[in-house]
């Protein structure tokens, strides 16, 4: 009895593509080195937070249009 093997496609399961990873870095090593600022055009105080940072360099990613998914609504 032979046996079949079946080719299945894999689907990339990736959440975020390389480029929103990329943007997360920068934000992050902006934060590090005190430069990453909060708000619209950077108006606001001093990003002190790992996870604000992170929500910044989604948010720059979306904007450059990588694949991220999609934000949850804030209450």
């Amino acid at each position: 009895m032979a046996t079949t093997r079946r080719t299945r496609r894999r689907r990339s399961g990736r959440r975020y593509g390389k480029a929103a990873s990329k943007r997360v870095e920068s934000a992050m090593r902006r934060r590090k080195r005190g430069t990453l600022r909060s708000g619209p055009g950077g108006r606001g105080g001093k990003v002190k937070s790992r996870k604000q940072a992170i929500a910044i360099g989604l948010s720059e990613a979306r904007k450059k249009g990588a694949k991220v998914p999609k934000r949850k609504p804030s209450r």
